[in-house]
C-alpha cells in the first residue's frame, strides 16, 4: 500500500535497519481470543474507515499516531493490530517493535477483509467509503490523466503536471515518504463523524 511508504523511513531510523519479526495470527485465532477475553484489538486505519466498517470492540489508533506510549492498557491480554488487508497493521507492528522489541504484539493476517471472509461479523455504517490507499491511487491516476490530456490538447507544457505525479511515486519508493498519503489522511472525509474519535489517548 502507498500508506506504508509514508512511515517506512521512520521505521528504518527507529530499527536501525534491523528486521523485526512479526507475529501473525489468522481470523479464527483472533475470534477465539476475543471470545475468551484474551485479546485487545486495535484498528490502525483512519477514523472514517473505522466508522464505516469495524470489528466489534476494536479500539481506534490511526497508523500515524501509533507509538508505545499510545497503546491501550492490555491487563495481561494479547495486543492485536489490524487494518483493511493486514499491511498497514504490519507496519504498525514493525514501528512498535522498533521502539521496544520486547513488546508482545500480533498482526491480524489479511485484516478486516480476511475476518469477514472467514464468516465473522463486522459492524458497518451502511455508507460507502473508499479506503485511504485507494484514494491516493485515484488521486495520482487523475493527476496523470488530466496532465496528459491537457498536454496533448491544450499545451505541451502541461505534461509536466503528469510528470510531477510520476516523480512523486518514484520519490516515495526511494525515500519511503509519501506526502500525498499524509495529506489525504488529514482530509475531512477521512476523519469520520465528531463522535468517532481515537479510542486511545494521544499525548
Amino acid at each position: 500500500m502507498i500508506l506504508q511508504k509514508c512511515v517506512r523511513r521512520e521505521l528504518v531510523d527507529l530499527a536501525k535497519n534491523k528486521i523485526m519479526p512479526i507475529k501473525n495470527i489468522d481470523s479464527n485465532t483472533l475470534r477465539k481470543w476475543i471470545s475468551s477475553n484474551e485479546a485487545v484489538l486495535v484498528d490502525v486505519r483512519e477514523p472514517a474507515e473505522h466508522e464505516a466498517e469495524k470489528i466489534s470492540g476494536a479500539k481506534l489508533m490511526p497508523l500515524a499516531t501509533v507509538c508505545k506510549n499510545n497503546l491501550p492498557q492490555c491487563q495481561n491480554r494479547k495486543l492485536v493490530l489490524h487494518c483493511r488487508s493486514g499491511k498497514r497493521s504490519q507496519m504498525a507492528c514493525q514501528k512498535l517493535l522498533a521502539e521496544d522489541d520486547g513488546l508482545e504484539i500480533y498482526n491480524l493476517e489479511g485484516g478486516i477483509l480476511a475476518w469477514m471472509a472467514a464468516g465473522n461479523e463486522a459492524k458497518t455504517s451502511g455508507k460507502f467509503f473508499l479506503p485511504l490507499d485507494r484514494q491516493v491511487q485515484l488521486a495520482i491516476g487523475f493527476g496523470v490523466l488530466i496532465g496528459s490530456l491537457l498536454g496533448y490538447f491544450v499545451n505541451p507544457k502541461f505534461i509536466f503536471f503528469a510528470a510531477f505525479f510520476g516523480a512523486g511515486l518514484i520519490f516515495a519508493g526511494l525515500s519511503g515518504f509519501c506526502g500525498l498519503a499524509i495529506v489525504m489522511a488529514k482530509m475531512p472525509w477521512n476523519k469520520g463523524s465528531k463522535g468517532e474519535k481515537s479510542s486511545c489517548s494521544i499525548n
